[in-house]
């Protein structure tokens, strides 16, 4: 429907021209592994191949190069525990413009120091969002600091509508698109590109369950605000006012998708087409994994809109990853405490063609007869047949075994 916006076509192909030579214009492919799970034609726009690692650099630099040169000299301010922050970081540093960012005091160190390190004065405040913003308000109109908003601003929405530009420009035939929504800056730039262009386009976003703001104040649903999400990237607790009216307009439907779902479309993106994505940028993965059916046959792209996660916690969801899979289990072995017996079954084991990871003796308890032990192994296996076969093969050779891992196969 038509809507009155600040935010047109028009903005966005000035934007467009604007970053041009200043942002990577980030490529659009087909998932093929993807495409056969789903039964859908999957595209896969790389937001997360982006300067900083995410889509927040194309706002960014489309609000600071509007500024006069007096807003330029005094600097401005942003609120961000992530990607807003490098974004504004790294574009204000290139012109020359004092940033400062604020950050909530629970923010992970590695996230400031990699702010400090594109040039910004980074300030903690506050235990939430919310405080700090609240903060650097009040430090803005001290300072006389511009406020560089993540996502309810005209201009910044039109930066970041360019996204939507280049997903014609590379795959005309799209049939619907599929984007996260944290305060709605991001989908309401792509939706007022696309459907302005392909007005039979259907635009879904995706949210976490915990943080369904947008979908709450469009439609009143009653999911809890808060809470611990993998995508931190996209939890706010309350979106902007024009990407409100933007999203009402523009938007076909707004999934929401639960931690398993994230944390699966982090594993399969990383597992089938080598791409690494942070909690946020793999929700429309999750989204398209859960209604799949709604897009049989037809073209989709998936806006992959950041890959800064970190190691330690991509290295986690991988290993649970493989344990959903049947890939890692743990089996708890019974056998004779004699010399020789761990030998026997290491050996049956091998021969299975499974992997011991690890091994741990429980010897001591009590519900265990003091002639035997028991064995805590980690294996690696080909799956739940492969891994059934195991605990056959490894009770006929006289090690009673069974599984200990939630993974079963009933609970894929």
């Amino acid at each position: 429907m038509p809507i009155k916006s600040p935010v047109t076509l028009e903005t966005i192909r000035e934007a467009q021209a604007q970053l041009k030579g200043h942002i990577v214009r980030t490529p659009l492919i087909a998932a093929p592994a993807l495409s056969d799970m789903t039964g859908v034609d999957v595209r896969l726009k790389l937001e997360n191949l982006q300067i900083t690692g995410a889509f927040k650099a194309r706002g960014a630099l489309t609000k600071l190069v509007s500024l006069p040169p007096e807003a330029r000299r005094a600097g401005v301010i942003a609120v961000s525990a992530g990607n807003h922050a490098q974004g504004v970081a790294w574009h204000a540093g290139k012109l020359g413009i004092p940033a400062t960012i604020v950050m909530p005091v629970g923010t992970p160190m590695t996230k400031i120091q990699r702010t400090e390190a594109l040039g910004a004065t980074v300030v903690r405040f506050g235990e939430s969002y919310s405080e700090a913003e609240e903060f650097a308000l009040d430090f803005a109109e001290q300072k006389k600091l511009t406020v560089v908003h993540p996502f309810d601003d005209p201009l910044v929405i039109s930066g970041q509508g360019t996204i939507g530009l280049e997903i014609l420009e590379d795959c005309p035939e799209v049939d619907a698109v599929i984007a996260p929504i944290g305060g709605g800056g991001l989908i309401s730039g792509i939706a007022t590109a696309i459907r302005a262009l392909k007005p039979q386009v259907v635009i879904d976003g995706v949210q976490a369950y915990t943080y369904a703001a947008m979908s709450g104040a469009i439609s009143g649903f009653g999911g809890a605000i808060g809470g611990q999400t993998l995508a931190e990237g996209i939890a706010v607790k309350k979106p902007g006012k024009l990407t409100r009216t933007i999203c009402e307009a523009l938007l076909r439907d707004i999934h929401t998708v639960n931690e398993t779902a994230i944390e699966q479309g982090v594993e399969v993106l990383f597992s089938n087409h080598k791409m690494i994505a942070e909690g946020a940028g793999a929700s429309p993965v999750a989204a398209l994994l859960q209604n799949h059916a709604r897009f049989a046959g037809k073209t989709v792209v998936l806006v992959i809109s950041g890959g800064n996660i970190d190691p330690a916690l991509l290295a986690t969801i991988l290993m649970r990853g493989l344990a959903r899979e049947g890939r890692l289990t743990r089996l708890r072995i019974g056998i004779s405490d004699q010399p020789g017996s761990l030998a026997r079954v290491t050996r049956v084991i091998g021969e299975a063609g499974a992997n011991i990871v690890e091994v741990h003796h429980q010897r001591l308890f009590l519900d265990v007869s003091v002639k035997m032990t028991e064995l805590d192994v980690l294996v690696e296996t080909m799956g739940f047949d492969h891994v059934a076969n195991l605990v056959q093969v490894l009770s006929s050779a006289g090690f009673p075994a069974r599984i200990l891992s939630s993974s079963t196969q009933d609970g894929r």
